[in-house]
């Protein structure tokens, strides 16, 4: 049971809290409180929150409470991105209908009947003045700038707004509040859930375990997956898309989708590495990998008619027998049937912003009745039968 908790885990703060965790839940014949946090600042999930999820449905699975946190009160404030900026805080509609997006995505992975959800605003939204000023007097600022994206931006002089300092306390007063015994989270979360052990010590409660795991990298192979860096697997995406976003990972990244994304057992994600290692054509592993995939979260019958999609439409080497998409060229918003190659990409393909299209663009990922295009203010003359084909998976057609 152990190891397979372990598994995939990048940190465990103590090294053998889980273990201590464990067998204190045994001893007291309770189930172990296990706590996962989350501001509603978009309101999709992908592949990259449900390494975290999958490891929560391990617990759950053993008998354990899972405790999801909802940062109704956090994001309405705005915390700090990891980067060289705080993020936008969100109003309090938007944290609603992101939140309520949320809760019904988990249902992908977790059993909502057997999960608690808690809105952390019940709490921090009672606090008196005076009781967050005693808060914060629990921490110090030196404890503070050891957050490695805090020291960074002091060092450089770039701007750290208080609000953002006192971020991860109000995380950690979360844990205080549900009286947890083990926090997930990615590995960008270590600096927040520790605050969560010191906060708990402080109010005389058994310090929590801390659980990270590795954070998974989006489709470009470099960055994390982020919805902010369009490079992002959705649990909620079509099977077509789901596989096809798959195949179109670089070959670097399939050890890391086998052991994150994929639900194969240990014996057969062994294979998996054995053949890639072997010389075998890394395209029959990502197929392997993108029809396990979409089997999680769909069904079987839409794994297979997703790999028969692909293979047909782009395996053929025949531009003129792709299945394309119909578009009715009066949904098209235009002047005198003439428009940018950029604003018509941007209509067809509105989960993309702009300047991402224009980098398609000027990287020549973009084609126009079979010809390439690089320049993103070529005016295009609209016509029915126009096919325009965006990146590698997208076909188009006006009708």
């Amino acid at each position: 049971m152990i190891s397979t908790l372990q598994e995939n885990t990048a940190i465990i703060l103590p090294e053998n809290g889980l273990e201590q965790k464990i067998k204190q839940a045994e001893n007291e014949n309770r189930k172990l409180i296990i706590k996962l946090g989350f501001d509603p600042t978009a309101p999709d999930l992908h592949l990259g929150h449900a390494v975290v999820l999958k490891k929560l449905k391990e617990f759950q699975d053993l008998g354990h409470q899972i405790v999801i946190v909802v940062g109704s009160f956090t994001a309405r404030i705005g915390d700090p991105t990891g980067k060289n900026k705080a993020r936008k805080p969100l109003s309090t509609k938007e944290v609603e209908h992101n939140a309520q997006t949320y809760i019904n995505q988990l249902s992908k992975i977790i059993n909502m009947e057997k999960t608690r959800i808690v809105f952390n605003s019940e709490w921090l939204d009672a606090l008196s003045f005076p009781e967050v000023i005693q808060l914060m007097s629990k921490v110090t600022v030196a404890q503070l700038m050891h957050r490695n994206d805090f020291n960074k931006r002091f060092t450089e002089n770039t701007p750290i707004a208080m609000h953002e300092l006192v971020y991860p306390i109000l995380q950690g007063f979360d844990s205080v509040q549900i009286e947890c015994d083990i926090e997930m989270g990615g590995t960008d979360q270590l600096f927040n859930c520790t605050m969560g052990r010191q906060l708990q010590e402080v109010h005389q409660m058994p310090a929590q375990t801390v659980i990270c795991m590795p954070l998974l990298k989006g489709l470009d192979g470099k960055e994390k997956m982020s919805k902010s860096l369009n490079n992002i697997i959705g649990l909620t995406d079509e099977p077509n898309d789901m596989f096809g976003k798959t195949m179109s990972i670089p070959d670097s990244l399939i050890d890391e989708f086998i052991d994150l994304a994929s639900d194969f057992s240990t014996e057969e994600k062994s294979i998996l590495k054995e053949k890639i290692n072997s010389g075998e054509n890394p395209m029959n592993i990502k197929k392997a990998v993108a029809k396990n995939i979409v089997l999680q979260y769909h069904d079987q019958k839409s794994a297979e008619l997703a790999e028969a999609f692909f293979s047909n439409q782009f395996q053929n080497k025949n531009i003129e027998e792709k299945v394309y998409e119909s578009v009715s060229l009066d949904s098209i918003h235009h002047k005198e049937s003439r428009i940018t190659l950029v604003e018509l990409c941007s209509q067809l393909k509105n989960d993309l912003s702009k300047s991402a299209i224009r980098r398609m663009i000027q990287s020549g990922g973009i084609q126009i009745d079979t010809i390439k295009k690089t320049d993103p203010d070529e005016e295009i003359q609209l016509s029915l039968q126009t096919k325009v084909k965006i990146g590698r998976r997208d076909f188009f057609e006006l009708v």
